[in-house]
């Protein structure tokens, strides 16, 4: 199943053409795009299974109940007839002018109240049964919200920590049932706001992507921003573009330490790893996560590249300049040549890495290239 709105997504075509290079097979194969799509035009070409032409007023972000969400949920065996259900069961109180009854109004109001106040760090704390719905919440809202230089920071996969280690930053959420050592109560009480939602059934899922596409609107609204547009996107883009015509030619050169020694209370640092998501690395770069987050007492993220150009790449250079970005790009144990394209998935990737940085940097953020030893290497000095 490939999905694009727009139908040319390089990552979605490229992995359709090697597919289609090395199985074919039509019937094995169906797309979900917008109508008038090329990848549309290309399915009814090459006789695909079926194409799901969905309605073109709903933004990537915003389409988790429509095909996009739905039909790889109904593949994948989930009720999705149960999803839409909860969705319509919210929707009358989604419509109401109370904030008492409407929870999407309640939660915009809190969040853009937050920006407003300094706490743009919102982290999300999430029943395990729908843990991964935190990545599609950092799209929604870091997209949604992460423009004009202000938005909100999603903090997605951070587990929580001593509460000495949070600043006047944060805004914590909570969604359904969770168990974790520092208590919501606790954070309350040390004067963080704390927001709690309930979540009786997993596919009450439905419910809560109503309410937080209601909810990130709103903020928007508030924060006097289109939480429809992702202007920055497509710069990334033509960055990726740039590289692979013409190379990258000199990178930033910022070390480690020099951009380390610029956080400030405040700031939120990101771990960008272009690295394969299966990789033991990935769980050691999660802990390192956790441990700069404890040592700089900043909030931390933690995205994998090139994924996360098409979630918070808006929020890192159209929102609040307090980002860190420390990029880790990994090596490609094996690689594949892109049918019909003159580079590689790897050389594919290597030009998004590269893109990505000389894009930070273009706009004066603090970004630097470096490595899982020089961060083990910084966290053992410090530690010393």
């Amino acid at each position: 199943l490939a999905s694009s709105k727009s139908g040319g997504t390089i990552e979605t075509r490229s992995h359709l053409d090697l597919f289609w290079d090395r199985v074919g097979g039509g019937h094995r194969v169906a797309v979900v795009t917008d109508p008038g799509s090329a990848l549309g035009q290309l399915a009814r070409e090459r006789g695909f299974r079926h194409v799901f032409e969905n309605r073109p007023d709903i933004g990537g972000r915003y389409s988790a109940l429509s095909y996009f969400g739905l039909v790889p949920a109904a593949l994948a065996g989930v009720d999705w007839l149960a999803l839409v259900a909860a969705a319509q069961q919210v929707t009358p109180a989604l419509q109401a002018a109370d904030p008492a009854v409407n929870v999407g109004l309640h939660l915009g109001a809190v969040l853009a109240a937050a920006v407003r106040a300094g706490r743009d760090k919102v982290t999300l704390v999430i029943d395990p049964r729908i843990e991964t719905f935190g990545l599609w919440l950092e799209q929604l809202l870091a997209e949604s919200t992460g423009k004009a230089g202000t938005g909100v920071v999603p903090v997605a996969d951070e587990a929580l920590g001593p509460v000495d280690v949070y600043g006047s930053d944060r805004l914590f959420i909570s969604i359904g049932d969770v168990d974790h050592p520092v208590g919501l109560d606790v954070l309350a009480d040390e004067g963080h706001p704390v927001v709690e939602l309930d979540l009786d059934d997993p596919l009450d899922l439905g419910a809560q992507v109503l309410v937080w596409e209601v909810a990130t609107a709103l903020c928007g609204a508030v924060l006097g921003i289109n939480a429809f547009d992702q202007p920055n996107v497509a710069e990334a883009k033509e960055a990726t573009n740039g590289v692979l015509a013409n190379g990258a030619g000199d990178l930033p050169h910022a070390t480690l330490a020099e951009v380390l020694l610029q956080l400030q209370p405040g700031d939120y640092l990101a771990l960008q790893a272009y690295i394969d998501p299966n990789d033991d690395d990935v769980a050691q770069l999660q802990e390192i996560r956790l441990e700069l987050r404890d040592a700089h007492k900043v909030a931390t993220t933690f995205g994998l590249g090139p994924r996360f150009l098409h979630s918070t790449g808006q929020l890192h250079k159209g929102g609040p300049p307090t980002g860190v970005f420390l990029q880790v790009v990994g090596a490609d144990v094996t690689d594949a040549a892109i049918p019909g394209q003159d580079f590689t998935f790897s050389q594919l990737k290597h030009a998004q890495a590269d893109g990505d940085l000389l894009t930070l940097d273009r706009h004066g953020l603090r970004a630097c290239r470096t490595t899982l030893a020089e961060l083990t290497d910084h966290l053992n000095q410090g530690e010393a």
